[in-house]
């Protein structure tokens, strides 16, 4: 499938004014791209409007009220070159598996029947999967790559519904989800002019630039790194992890990349320990230490293979140094 290029492209983003949404709309917009960013209301993008406003008509909102509504997308898929599609829930909340499942399922079928239908000049559409539709759960040390998939939490959500975990609801979100997507490029192989490209990241952390008014309004994993800075004893466990930053800009590659047309791209840094990221912030920082060094010998039980995002998307990710930094200059800039 032919590269879109920043000359002429036209890029629809979902979800416009979440997290990682905004950074990709950010970067495509600073690689000269002409951006679309869907928000469910009109309110939802004032911010983006505000802080894009330098760009000029290079970028417009739309709204697309609900994502699971049948041709939600429709209008939105006209007259752009590719899809960045990342509106998808991420939470723990979830009581009933549905208010997980039927967003993301639906949302992620619905914006390529779209895209099937009516959008006859996208070349690409990529999607942001998660490493949660890759992982599975075990006492030993993993290295996992794209040949892996989660089946174990859609078993445990088939088979306990409401009782199954929060943290397997929204996995088997994720597996379902882009397990549907992949299915549909197969079963209208024949009837469509683009291809798709699947970003699986881990955690993903990094400073903040939707509208945020406190820490408590932040999104799942940057309260999650908030709350390990401020609360005590609170600095166990860990993970992988990716900076969003980093992140947008393998979206932004996928689509300059032609190799990347058909394939799942795992975007992780690497693994850690809640107090790496303390033992890694400034010196200077005012939040709390934690234990200096206790996660030093830790044993990792997930590993993700990075090598092909290396390849394919010629990515080269950022320390947790300067992760940490930024992140923390963030939040001082805020005054939390």
């Amino acid at each position: 499938m032919p590269t879109i290029t920043s000359q002429s492209g036209k890029v629809l983003v979902s979800g416009a004014n979440g997290y990682i949404a905004v950074w990709v709309v950010r970067t495509l917009l600073e690689q000269g791209y002409s951006v679309r960013g869907a928000v469910r209301s009109a309110d939802k993008g004032t911010h983006l409007s505000e802080l894009f406003a330098s760009y000029g008509d290079k970028f417009e909102v739309v709204v697309v009220p609900d994502i699971t509504k049948e041709g939600a997308f429709d209008e939105a898929v006209k007259g752009v070159d590719a899809i960045e599609h990342t509106a998808s829930p991420f939470h723990f909340q979830a009581d009933d598996p549905a208010e997980l499942l039927e967003p993301a399922i639906k949302g992620t079928v619905g914006i390529l029947e779209s895209a099937r239908k009516y959008g006859t000049s996208v070349k690409r559409v990529v999607v942001t999967s998660s490493c949660a539709a890759v992982l599975n759960i075990s006492p030993e040390p993993q290295f996992l790559s794209e040949l892996d998939w989660n089946d174990q939490a859609v078993k445990e959500v088939e088979e306990q519904g409401r009782g199954a975990s929060a943290a397997s609801k929204y996995r088997a979100s994720k597996t379902l989800a882009e397990r549907a997507a992949w299915d549909f490029v197969k079963k209208y192989k024949d009837e469509i002019a683009w291809d798709l490209s699947v970003m699986n990241p881990p955690l993903v952390v990094g400073p903040v630039i939707h509208a945020v008014t406190s820490p408590d309004a932040l999104n799942t994993s940057t309260r999650a790194m908030y709350d390990v800075f401020t609360k005590p004893d609170s600095a166990s466990g860990g993970g992988c992890w990716v900076d969003v930053r980093d992140l947008a800009l393998a979206h932004v590659s996928a689509l300059q990349s032609e190799l990347a047309g058909g394939e799942r791209i795992i975007i992780a840094a690497g693994a850690f320990t809640w107090q790496d990221w303390l033992d890694a912030a400034p010196v200077s920082s005012k939040y709390q230490k934690g234990a200096p060094g206790a996660g030093k010998d830790a044993v990792h039980l997930l590993r993700y293979d990075n090598e092909k995002g290396k390849v394919l998307l010629s990515l080269r990710y950022r320390s947790m140094e300067d992760t940490a930094a930024d992140v923390v200059a963030d939040w001082e800039a805020r005054g939390w």
